[in-house]
Order: C-alpha cells, then structure tokens, then sequence
C-alpha cells in the first residue's frame, strides 16, 4: 500500500508540472476553439440537413492530427527538459528508483494525451447537438456515403468512436516514440523538433515507400498509422489486416520502451 501511495504522489507531481503551466490550459483551448470553429463555419454555410455526426467526423479527421501534435510536444519535452534544466538530479536523489520516476513521467504524458482527446470529443459532440439535428443517426456520415455499406451497424455514432479509438492507439505510439527521443536527447527544443520531424515529415515521406512491392515495407512503423482505413476496407496496402497493424504496431511500441528503458537507467546526469 506504501509503494502504491509513494507511486501516487510521484506521478501526482508529473501531472502538476504539466498542469501548472499556461501551454497546457492554450492546447486544450485551442483544441475546444478549433472545433468550435468548424462547427461555426459549417452552420453559416449549411444548417438545414447536415447531420451532427457529419460535422463531428470532419473536426475528428482535422483536430485529431492537433491532438497529436500537442501530445508529442509533452512526450517530446517530459524528460529532455528534467536536463535541459538540471532538475533530474532533484529527482534522483529522491527515494524512488528511476523505473518509477520514467514509468510516472510515461503514464502523465498518456493522460495528456487521453484527456485532450475527452476535450475534442466532449466539445464536439456538445457544440454540435447544439447547433445541428441528430438527422439520420442510424447511417454514415455524409462526408463519405460509400462507407454505408462497409460499416458493420451502419452506425454514424459507432463509426465516429471506433475512429476515435483506433486514433487513440495509433497516437499512444507516436507518443511513445516521442517519449524515447526525449529520453536520448538533452536539449529540450531537440526533442521536440525530432519528434515533430518524424510526426510531420517523414511520416508523410513514408507514404511513398507504400508504391514499393516489397515484403519488408509491410513492416514499417508509419505504414500502419490509419487504423481507420480498415473501417471501410481501404489499408494503405493490399494484403494487409487489422489484426497484422496492431501487431506491427504493438512490436513497436515494445521496442519503443525498452529503448527508453535502457537510455534513461544508463544515463549520466553527473554533468
């Protein structure tokens, strides 16, 4: 009970030093607010037969890239910064192991992640049923009307959450990959260009090598990013499966943390 109430309290700390800082409050702002003006936007053009569950696919599709971007700002800058400014060896001299003080830092950078995804649903689906009907909830967002014979229940609702999930996890992987970078790098602004780099750039390059007809490229990180396109049965490859991304991606994830395992125990922090 000991170690868990000592475990609390560290992790309870992680969670002050992002919650404390104006940056943190802007994201999740910026966040509500983009949505808000989206929603704006589509009503000034078009208030009359637009479901809320069309306009709450579009948001997802737009804010949910901005949820990542923020979310690997705080993954990229958790620890990179502890060095930047010289509080890891505050940190360390207190009675925890370092497993401890990653795995908080680790599980804080998640929770951001988890609760500006709960402020881009909330916020949409909220400002939406406000200005739009529930027009034909039981069929697929208009956006793409072809979907209405892939989607399982034919659900607009369970199509929105299902997207949101499979983002969650794609994004958990990006973070985690984040996460490791601030791990090996010092500077604090390093981190954070690297992780964006590989977030925005080479991801995006990525997507070339989908041309190439070869086995190996199955097995690329990026290549296995949108998990949505096996909701309406498009992978970004012939051949390729739900169940093989998830996998792909889970293999990743695990190297991703051993990694960052490893950097941070053997780090010196004597300088």
């Amino acid at each position: 009970m000991k170690v868990l109430t000592n475990f609390w309290n560290l992790l309870k700390n992680e969670n002050m030093k992002i919650y404390r800082r104006p940056r943190t409050y802007i994201m999740l702002a910026i966040i509500a607010g983009l949505v808000l003006l989206i929603s704006l936007l589509w009503f000034s053009f078009d208030k009359q037969s637009t479901s809320m569950w069309e306009v709450a696919q579009l948001e997802m599709t737009i804010v949910n890239v901005l949820v990542a971007i923020f979310a690997v700002v705080i993954a990229a800058s958790i620890v990179s910064e502890e060095f930047s400014t010289g509080t890891i060896k505050l940190l360390l001299i207190r009675p925890w192991s370092r497993s401890k003080i990653l795995l908080s830092k680790y599980i804080a950078a998640i929770l951001f992640l988890i609760l500006a995804t709960a402020v881009l649903i909330t916020s949409s689906l909220l400002i939406n049923w406000l200005l739009f009907s529930v027009f034909s909830p039981n069929t697929v967002p208009l956006i793409d009307p072809e979907f209405s014979a892939i989607i399982n229940d034919g659900s607009s609702s369970a199509y929105l959450f299902k997207s949101y999930g499979l983002n969650l996890i794609t994004t958990i992987v990006t973070v985690t990959m984040s996460f490791m970078i601030s791990t090996i790098f010092r500077s604090n602004i390093l981190a954070i260009s690297i992780s964006l780099f590989m977030l925005l750039i080479v991801n995006n390059m990525m997507m070339l090598l989908t041309l190439i007809n070869k086995p190996w490229v199955d097995y690329l990180l990026f290549i296995h990013l949108d998990l949505v396109s096996y909701l309406h049965n498009s992978p970004i490859r012939e051949g390729l499966t739900l169940s093989f991304s998830l996998t792909v991606l889970a293999c990743y994830w695990l190297l991703f943390m051993i990694l960052t395992w490893v950097f941070f125990k053997k780090r010196d922090v004597a300088s």
